[in-house]
């Protein structure tokens, strides 16, 4: 069995942070589906290039995603691939718990 100390507490609470925001959540879901660089990832959630910039630095300061520089751009990915089934297991643990929460026309959770 596993100690539980003021480290993990910490942990988990920089990533309930970063989980609270609905677009650092859609970023790390479209990270699911491989490396992207921030100008695609705006494009995609409908936010601002600064909006992007600033939520991509909250989750690299968490420790959820990495950059890598490559030529003239830069390309995120999920710290690690575990994070990848974590977050999935996430969204289903959230749609049993409330199956009217979200639909095709997006998620309604409050």
């Amino acid at each position: 069995m596993h100690t539980v100390t003021v480290t993990h507490t910490s942990a988990l609470s920089r990533i309930g942070h970063a989980l609270s925001d609905d677009t650092r959540m859609a970023i790390l879901l479209a990270l699911r589906n491989g490396a992207a660089r921030p100008s695609e990832l705006a494009q995609q959630l409908g936010v601002s290039k600064q909006v992007m910039s600033n939520q991509l630095s909250c989750l690299r300061g968490c420790g959820l995603v990495t950059s890598t520089p490559e030529g003239r751009h830069v390309w995120y990915t999920l710290a690690d691939p575990r994070l990848r089934d974590a977050l999935g297991d996430l969204l289903i643990l959230v749609l049993t718990i409330d199956p009217d929460c979200c639909s095709p026309e997006g998620c309604t959770c409050a």
